[in-house]
């Protein structure tokens, strides 16, 4: 059954149901109650006026503005929550006569009526693509309504299910493209900022560019994730030469896949891990296409480090750093220090050193590193391998990250075991380049302040 087919039936069942519906639908259009709506859908039982409601539901959010989306999630907190009476009479119950049946009722019991409602809600055409656009309205109310965690939290576990990896589909992304799509992988590149249709033709054309996405039957068209691999003959320290390639000879196979620039497209599946299966599946697939590629390796960006190290450089009391370093560091608040040949002489062995420290020794309260692109590519099994003086000397670079990039080394043969002692252990692998660039002393100092 194809996806138009499949779409054109689902609509006859909603236009169907809204025949039925339509009585009890006209009072609370005009109200605009989408409230009423939810508890109407919560307590339906047929099918067809089941996905008129659905639909209705989802035609009406659109059209709220930010205050009725709020009294919306306000709604489902409160009154989509699991009831606690019934909750507890169940955990009584078990707990008097533990069963495979009262395991059961329990389990009913805590199971919030949102998640079912939700499904419901999926029940309308589109309605996913609907749903991942109401959970990014929800991250943005977040932050000052933390009571709509409970609200997300029961999405994530719904989205974890109907986009786990059996359902995804990875596509190479050329130059030959449909161009809605070309121009969501313009609007959607968060790493490395695309400058029209002539800078994606740069990444995506040349023989030595690849351009892979997962997409989900549900968003049509809609990428979830892509990944910009250039093919090179050396491990590159530098996203400059990269976004600008020069072609080599037809006979002059690559030996080095560089995975420089990975973005997730859809603020509603924040928490909805992709990159890993993408990065495995790609190198996979490469791997199969051109036998010569032997290193893959990633050119990644640093959007943590000038955070860290602005709070160690204006503490009171630097846990890592003396006076000296901390006047030396002061270079970099110099507009043009990166092309001032002496501030470069006098930064480079301190920011590369700090660098190591920061991602080998500097932790999150549980034990995983501060860095985000580090935790991700570190918690796939990847390698730290190389630190990169002015890799990026773009804006966001300097700012982000003092010029600096780094790169993650996929070892195949690695993979698993790298994975496990991070899982388990929270060991940043790195290679021993990295590791001789650490400092005893300043980890010393580091781990007494932090007891202290």
């Amino acid at each position: 059954m194809n996806v138009s087919f499949f779409r054109e039936l689902i609509e006859q069942i909603v236009d169907r149901g809204r025949n039925l519906t339509q009585l009890s639908l006209q009072g609370t259009e005009r109200a605009g109650r989408i409230a009423e709506l939810s508890r109407m859908l919560m307590s339906r039982r047929g099918e067809s006026s089941g996905v008129a409601l659905a639909q209705r539901i989802l035609t009406t959010y659109e059209r709220l503005d930010d205050e009725g989306k709020l009294a919306f999630f306000t709604v489902l907190a409160e009154e989509f929550a699991p009831d606690a009476d019934a909750v507890r009479t169940a955990a009584e119950r078990y707990l008097e006569e533990p069963s495979a049946a009262g395991l059961d009722a329990l389990s009913r019991a805590t199971e919030p009526p949102r998640q079912e409602f939700f499904r419901r809600l999926n029940l309308a055409p589109e309605g996913t693509s609907a749903m991942v656009a109401m959970r990014a309205d929800l991250l943005r109310f977040l932050p000052e309504n933390p009571e709509f965690r409970a609200v997300d939290d029961d999405l994530v576990h719904l989205f974890g299910s109907w986009f786990n990896r059996g359902f995804l589909v990875l596509r190479r992304i050329d130059w030959s493209s449909p161009a809605n799509i070309l121009e969501k992988i313009i609007q959607y590149e968060a790493v490395h900022q695309i400058q029209g249709w002539d800078d994606l033709k740069r990444r995506l054309d040349p023989r030595d560019r690849r351009c892979f996405a997962f997409f989900h039957p549900s968003l049509v068209d809609e990428p979830l994730i892509f990944v910009e691999v250039a093919l090179t003959h050396e491990i590159p320290g530098s996203i400059h030469a990269l976004l600008n390639p020069v072609e080599h000879d037809a006979g002059d196979e690559p030996t080095t896949a560089v995975f420089y620039s990975i973005s997730n497209c859809q603020k509603g599946l924040a928490r909805i891990s992709f990159g890993n299966f993408l990065i495995k599946q790609v190198v996979t697939d490469l791997a199969r296409e051109m036998p010569s590629l032997k290193t893959f390796v990633t050119l990644s960006p640093v959007p943590g480090f000038m955070r860290w190290l602005d709070r160690e450089r204006h503490a009171d009391e630097p846990a890592v750093l003396n006076a000296e370093e901390v006047e030396t560091l002061a270079r970099l608040d110099e507009p043009g220090w990166q092309e001032d040949e002496e501030a470069v002489r006098a930064l480079k062995p301190l920011v590369s050193e700090l660098a190591a420290h920061y991602f080998l020794k500097e932790k999150r309260p549980n034990g995983q590193p501060l860095d985000p692109v580090a935790r991700f590519h570190l918690g796939n099994g990847a390698r730290l391998e190389r630190i990169n003086w002015l890799g990026d000397t773009s804006g966001r670079g300097l700012r982000e990250a003092a010029g600096l990039m780094v790169n993650y080394l996929y070892e195949l043969k690695d993979i698993e075991k790298n994975h496990e002692a991070y899982a388990e252990q929270g060991k940043v692998v790195a290679s021993g380049a990295v590791q001789k660039l650490v400092r005893s002393e300043r980890s010393k100092r580091a781990l007494v302040a932090a007891d202290g």
